[in-house]
């Protein structure tokens, strides 16, 4: 099995968790895009077989989340698994749909965010999460990000809950836009829930959980319908134009690693042999055709 299966994350359950049990059950060698922090839910690509190869050309997808912010508490993690370090009262006035729409759309657009310090970014050699669980503290850098659009879901004044829905670029933390909300509110709060629906092309409607697919295991024509083949991600991303047919001569020294020369535009392209069978994916730059991916 070569390709990418996507899969729907429970909670309490890291991305690396998932990926050693998607290894056992298939069998194959596994990866992911993009982690999951393990108190949230939802999508996962996992990589299978040589579609471990694909992580380098996967790495800048946007992303949609469904959020529950919870306002009137902070807490050292900026989700609901951290300690609570500061309580603050909740206006019933904040909570009004035209105030929290006024402050929701003002995240739209291009900015800087700085990321929580619970992270795993690398400072000086070291993950974030690593200085704050010592108290530690250490300048974090701004990073840019962009927000496409944030979309109220429901307000639940008594819970002092916010739901809304974002899409967004990668890199974004949704933990520090939480807090950045809450702040602009006039209060203070932390990531409730988070459950992530969309990985660029890939949709949470596609995507099956770690029981089910534990329970296919060997149903390998049910499997297969999961698996989204290396073929299929590049025709989707690069539509129907990047494609290029060898002949058995070219074909051979292509596998081989010799490069090709092509006057086509740099990027990356399919390879389809002379009976229009999926080969591989190879890139061209400066007019020279490179093997990338051989099945």
């Amino acid at each position: 099995m070569d390709g990418i299966i996507l899969i729907n994350k429970e909670k309490n359950c890291t991305s690396n968790n998932v990926v050693n049990k998607v290894k056992h059950i298939l069998n194959e060698k596994t990866g992911h895009i993009g982690t999951l922090d393990p108190n949230a839910t939802g999508l996962l690509p996992i990589l299978v077989g040589k579609g471990t190869k694909l992580s380098q050309y996967l790495i800048n997808h946007d992303k949609e989340y469904e959020v529950e912010l919870k306002l009137g508490i902070k807490t050292d993690t900026a989700d609901s698994e951290g300690k609570i370090i500061d309580e603050k009262e909740v206006e019933e006035g904040l909570l009004e749909k035209e105030k929290v729409l006024d402050v929701l759309n003002g995240f739209i657009g291009k900015q800087k965010q700085v990321p929580p310090m619970y992270s795993a970014i690398k400072v000086n050699g070291k993950k974030l999460y690593e200085y704050a669980r010592k108290n530690v503290e250490v300048e974090i850098k701004a990073r840019d990000i962009e927000i496409y659009g944030i979309k109220l879901e429901s307000i639940k004044k008594n819970d002092k809950i916010i739901a809304f829905t974002v899409k967004c670029s990668k890199g974004t933390y949704i933990r520090s836009l939480c807090e950045d909300i809450a702040e602009k509110l006039g209060t203070i709060g932390y990531m409730k829930e988070l459950n992530r629906t969309k990985v660029g092309i890939f949709s949470i409607n596609n995507s099956i959980t770690i029981e089910e697919l534990e329970q296919n295991r060997n149903d390998k024509e049910k499997l297969n319908k999961y698996l989204i083949s290396i073929e299929s991600i590049f025709y989707k991303i690069y539509g129907d134009n990047n494609s290029i047919k060898l002949d058995d001569r070219k074909l051979e020294l292509f596998s081989n690693g010799v490069k090709l020369s092509y006057n086509l535009a740099n990027g990356l392209y399919r390879i389809y042999n002379i009976k229009n069978e999926f080969i591989g994916i190879g890139s061209v730059k400066d007019k020279l055709l490179k093997r990338e991916i051989v099945l």
